[in-house]
């Protein structure tokens, strides 16, 4: 059953944290402050909960009513702990498929790359706590229903993921234009996690410090990018193509 839940005012957003909610991200008015609001933002950043200051008017188009400065969505799904997912997968007999989403930030290439993992039999996609874009209606849209059906981690940094794959005997590839070798040149038959950038920044180069390959696409055209999950999709069919 889907659940995409807006809650809002600064008291209730407190008791939501405070009670355990899978909060995913909290958007808090410029400028505000008060006693209740430090209490908010000290709960926040202990959580390690996604927030971000937003004019007054930003706030009045999420929710009617009274909102105190701060407006807060609930994840319509449970975040798996990466630990369990890891193991889970290496002990399912499948060859573990993983997909790292370094601040991928745009909601909508966000669901279009989870519908692709979910149709490519990803085992699960890591994203990071702060950064990335929100799961709320329009991933839920763009992603066909698929966030429903593959497991979502979160982690503090995409780097703690990376270092997970690799202690766990998962090799870890970055799509990035700064490499040598193309796509066709790695091998994905054996257990391996891809890392896809964000749309501006690509991936963060302390992370592309710590990956074991690099790889790239083949780029024909004048236009030297390309969209994210169109790059993913293309990275997610090669492993596919080559495991069948």
């Amino acid at each position: 059953m889907e659940k995409v839940t807006t809650i809002f005012g600064i008291r209730a957003i407190i008791e939501a944290i405070k009670s355990g909610e899978s909060i995913d991200k909290v958007f808090v008015q410029k400028g505000i402050s008060g006693e209740l609001f430090k209490e908010m933002e000290f709960l926040l950043r202990q959580e390690g909960i996604n927030s971000s200051y937003v004019p007054v008017e930003k706030l009045n188009r999420l929710v009617k009513g009274n909102h105190q400065g701060a407006v807060a969505n609930i994840s319509p799904i449970e975040f798996h702990n990466i630990d369990d997912l890891v193991l889970s997968a290496i002990e399912s007999g499948k060859t573990p498929l993983f997909l790292l989403l370094d601040q991928l930030s745009d909601v909508r290439n966000f669901g279009a790359i989870v519908r692709t993992a979910e149709c490519t039999g990803v085992s699960g996609i890591i994203i990071q706590k702060k950064g990335g874009a929100p799961i709320n209606g329009d991933t839920i849209k763009t992603s066909a229903g698929a966030i429903f059906k593959i497991p979502v981690c979160k982690v503090d940094h995409i780097k703690d993921a990376v270092f997970h794959m690799q202690s766990s005997g998962i090799k870890v590839i970055a799509a990035t234009e700064k490499a040598d070798d193309y796509i066709y040149d790695m091998s994905f038959k054996e257990p391996c996690a891809i890392v896809m950038g964000s749309e501006g920044k690509g991936i963060n180069p302390s992370v592309l410090k710590v990956v074991d390959k690099r790889a790239k696409l083949p780029i024909l055209g004048a236009i030297e990018s390309l969209n994210v999950s169109v790059a993913c999709g293309a990275f997610l069919y090669e492993a596919v193509r080559q495991r069948i």
